[in-house]
């Protein structure tokens, strides 16, 4: 009596592990993309991105989005810039309607102190916003600078940051881009990367 009911408990036991495995197999699995990057329907309950496709498509179609800027615009600005980057550092020569074209107008604006009044390696960072207009809010805030450095070198680089700006402002946005950038935070990381020794001739 007691082997048979082991022997049913068994058959129960193995019909059920049958049972959850097949409904396991059966489960759609889940998008591989993210659920930001599911494409969207009439009943999407969640977020999703709008798709697109041709006519030679066979089913939503998920735009390549990149994204190379986070929630506040950051950019580093070299005050001797790479062979590689020096394209990035060229004035555009029309009004600023992406994210690159204010990144190359910012970069073209700055000059760096002085040799004499620089400090090799200099790091500093400001923080700012614009108007729709290309002028700027306020007087960029400084969040960073290079640790060990005097009073009066910080003073000559937020300065000479400063001016820089200055000279640039107001920038001339297109419409949207304007529109897109006003109040937006922007840090912008100045570093001193020029052979100042051998500029000023020190030895």
């Amino acid at each position: 009596m007691m082997r048979g009911r082991f022997v049913i408990l068994l058959i129960v036991a193995a019909a059920a592990l049958m049972a959850g495995g097949s409904a396991e197999a059966w489960r759609p699995h889940q998008h591989a993309t993210p659920f930001f990057h599911s494409p969207c329907s009439v009943l999407s309950g969640r977020p999703c991105t709008p798709y697109f496709c041709s006519v030679l498509s066979h089913g939503p179609c998920i735009p390549e989005i990149d994204y190379p800027y986070g929630e506040n615009l950051q950019l580093t600005v070299e005050a001797v810039p790479s062979q590689d980057d020096k394209a990035k550092y060229l004035k555009p020569d029309h009004d600023l309607d992406s994210i690159g074209d204010l990144f190359a107008e910012l970069r073209s604006c700055w000059s760096p102190p002085l040799a004499d009044d620089a400090r090799e390696g200099m790091q500093m960072t400001v923080r700012f916003s614009f108007k729709r207009d290309g002028e700027i809010i306020a007087t960029p805030r400084l969040t960073f600078a290079t640790v060990g450095v005097s009073a009066d070198t910080r003073a000559t680089y937020l300065k000479a940051i400063s001016a820089s700006l200055d000279a640039c402002v107001p920038l001339k946005f297109t419409d949207s881009l304007g529109g897109a950038l006003a109040g937006r935070p922007i840090a912008i990381r100045y570093v001193d990367n020029r052979e100042l020794q051998q500029q000023s001739g020190k030895p």
